[in-house]
């Protein structure tokens, strides 16, 4: 069984810290090693910066709670660093090597000097991931791609395991929904943060049942994309295109939802 795998896997790392943001991804590695060490000895570490929703964040918190695993947070500076503010296709690489190697350094201040990730198969797929780059560089463990294990795979020992987020939506982080080439500031960053969570507010209030949320800064535009059904109901809705353009953004349209979607743009 692949949970069996991935539970021996971990035993023979030993005392770990897993750079956790609060996904399924991570989750799982997390939820494992505490099957393979006991919580005492596994840690869990989550960069707060700007670029993490303050929901993921409270997410992360709940988890870590919930598995009984020390949890700390501690701030990171890839804002601070120039590759990253700049918003180049190289962007992940300088944000992984920045947080990564503030995350280690946590992480072996208490004790633990192995640090994983929840990257997986299907990640390691495509042949331009910067971020995973980093973390073979900095030696970061990646138990999930290691064994091969995909997205489905992850879920599906969740479910198993009866992980109430096991089907939790995909969060990556919010300098994702930015346009290369556009500076990553933090008012950029919570002005996306705010638009997401008016549309989540909106398709509530509107009884709108969905899954995939994301809103993209094209640059002074904003691109909602929903659902493929959802989106097709609201596309042309006033009030929702009034609200995500009164955070300041020039103008506002829906379409469907497309993982990466602006890694298939010009940038």
């Amino acid at each position: 069984m692949d949970e069996t795998r991935l539970v021996t896997h971990l035993a023979g790392l030993g005392r770990l810290a897993v750079a956790f943001s609060g996904g399924t991804d991570s989750a799982l590695v997390l939820a494992a090693a505490v099957r393979a060490l006991g919580p005492a000895d596994v840690l869990a570490v989550t960069a707060n910066s700007a670029s993490l929703a303050a929901v993921e964040l409270a997410g992360a918190r709940k988890i870590a709670a919930e598995l009984g695993v020390r949890h700390l947070t501690p701030s990171t500076g890839e804002l601070a660093e120039p590759g990253y503010a700049a918003n180049g296709r190289r962007r992940c690489y300088f944000c992984k090597t920045t947080v990564l190697t503030a995350i280690a350094g946590v992480a072996a201040a208490h004790g633990f000097p192995a640090l994983a990730t929840g990257t997986n198969a299907d990640d390691a797929v495509d042949p331009f991931r910067p971020g995973i780059r980093a973390g073979d560089e900095l030696g970061v463990h990646t138990p999930l791609r290691t064994l091969g294990l995909s997205k489905e795979d992850v879920r599906a020992i969740a479910r198993r395991w009866g992980l109430a987020w096991a089907d939790k939506p995909a969060a990556p982080c919010l300098a994702s929904r930015v346009r290369y080439g556009i500076p990553i500031t933090t008012a950029t960053l919570a002005r996306i943060e705010q638009a997401e969570s008016v549309v989540r507010a909106f398709l509530d209030d509107h009884g709108r049942r969905y899954h995939d949320v994301r809103v993209r800064d094209l640059g002074g535009t904003a691109r909602i994309e929903l659902d493929a059904a959802v989106a097709a109901e609201v596309h042309d809705d006033p009030r929702l295109l009034e609200a995500v353009r009164a955070l300041g953004f020039a103008d506002a349209a829906v379409s469907s939802f497309r993982s990466g979607a602006l890694n298939h743009e010009p940038g």
